[in-house]
This record gives structure tokens, C-alpha cells and sequence, in this order.
């Protein structure tokens, strides 16, 4: 069967992915990896950026003999995948995004990065603080700055920027319409500047991966990829 690797956001982790795996695994032989300093894995001394997701999904690929690779990520997880597609377009056969960021420049990163900050999130939101130490163990404090630099990172130097045109990787690109941190003006900016790229608009979806209807993106994975 072909392989498709699903790829957590920034914070995120694989198994926001459980509730499709029964279903696409009459299709697929499927990979769920995380990105280092993400769930059990370590966090680098020398930190963590796009370029080093980019490098760690090329390892893992040739670590685990993957060719024609079908990808879906989340939030960072299909930019990352859309960097990979620019440097290995031969091991790409297409890519599904949702919820992708792809708008970054150095005053949103900031705006982003701020929330960031794990004192505030324990006061402010606790419910979250417990879902990241349960998702990531007590490191996850020192994740959320990593994550804030990373951010910083890609509104200084955003990878794909300028660099769309040359991916010719087929890519469907989705975005929730209730999406409060991606916005469909720039999905749809995306999109045409993609030469062989479809848009899909997700009607009353949110960002994060659990407001997310699993009918209706299964049924979007169906269509894009020709499943019956």
C-alpha cells in the first residue's frame, strides 16, 4: 500500500490523528511521526526551526525507505511538508494542508510568540497547560519558548516565500472558515501561487485539530485522492 506520513502541528502531537487512522489504513500504510521535542522525543540543545522539522521528516523518510510519499499535515505540519516537497520533489507524490499558517512576517511571529509564555497559559488556561504536560511531560514549558523562537524564526526568514511557483507537487490546501489564526485570504494566496494546487474552505471549523469534523475532512482526503 502507499505511505502517508500525517504531521502534528507546532504543540501538537500524532495522536490528534487517532480518530482517522481506522479509516485511512484500508488505504495507506500509515506513519505518525513527531517532531523532536514533542511528545517523548528530546528537545535539541541547539533548538528547534522549519529547517530542522524539514531535516528530521527527510531522515525519517530514508530511515523507514519511503518513496512516493503522501502527506497530510496540520498547522506546521503541512508547511513542513510543503518545505520537504520543495527540496525532494522526486519523493513527493502530493500534499493536504489544514489549517497552515503561511503569512508569516516578523510582527505577527511576535503576537504569536507572546501567547506563548507557560506562567500565563497555567493561569490563564489551565485545561491547556494539562493537555501539553500530558502530551509532552514536564518539558513542555521548555517547548513553548522553543516554539515562540521558531516562530520569530519563520517571520524573519519564511522558507516558502517567493519559492511557491516551484513546487509542482499536486497540494490541496484547506482552511477552517472559523479559523482564528490562518485566514482564507492567505490560504487563497497560497493556493494560486502553487502551480498544480485545489483550495477547500471547511465550513464552521475552528483551527485546532478536534473542532475539526472528521466526516467532512475524510470525505475532502477521499475526493483529493481519489478514494473509494
Amino acid at each position: 500500500m502507499p505511505n502517508l506520513v500525517l504531521l502534528h502541528g507546532a504543540l501538537g502531537h500524532s495522536e490528534i490523528f487517532n480518530s482517522y487512522l481506522n479509516s485511512l489504513s484500508s488505504y495507506f500504510t500509515i506513519h505518525t511521526p513527531l517532531f523532536s521535542g514533542h511528545g517523548d522525543n528530546e528537545l535539541p540543545a541547539d533548538g528547534i526551526s522549519i529547517e530542522k522539522y524539514t531535516h528530521e521528516l527527510a531522515e525519517y523518510c530514508t530511515e523507514n525507505d519511503l518513496t512516493d510519499v503522501y502527506f497530510m499535515g496540520h498547522s506546521m505540519g503541512g508547511y513542513v511538508a510543503l518545505c520537504y516537497a520543495m527540496k525532494h520533489p522526486e519523493n513527493v507524490n502530493s500534499i493536504m494542508t489544514l489549517g497552515t499558517k503561511f503569512d508569516w512576517t516578523e510582527e505577527q511571529a511576535l503576537k504569536e510568540s507572546k501567547m506563548l509564555n507557560p506562567d500565563i497559559i497555567l493561569e490563564k488556561i489551565p485545561q491547556y497547560a494539562q493537555l501539553l504536560e500530558k502530551q509532552h511531560g514536564l518539558k513542555w514549558k521548555q517547548l513553548l519558548p522553543a516554539i515562540a523562537d521558531l516562530m520569530i524564526d519563520l517571520g524573519k526568514n519564511p522558507p516558502l516565500k517567493d519559492h511557491l511557483a516551484s513546487i509542482h507537487t499536486p497540494v490541496q490546501i484547506m482552511v477552517g472558515d472559523k479559523d482564528n489564526m490562518v485566514t482564507i485570504e492567505e490560504s487563497t494566496h497560497v493556493y494560486r501561487g502553487l502551480p498544480n494546487a485545489k483550495l477547500a474552505v471547511l465550513p464552521e471549523t475552528k483551527h485546532p485539530m478536534d473542532k475539526v469534523r472528521p466526516d467532512l475532512l475524510l470525505n475532502l482526503i477521499k475526493d483529493f485522492w481519489n478514494l473509494s
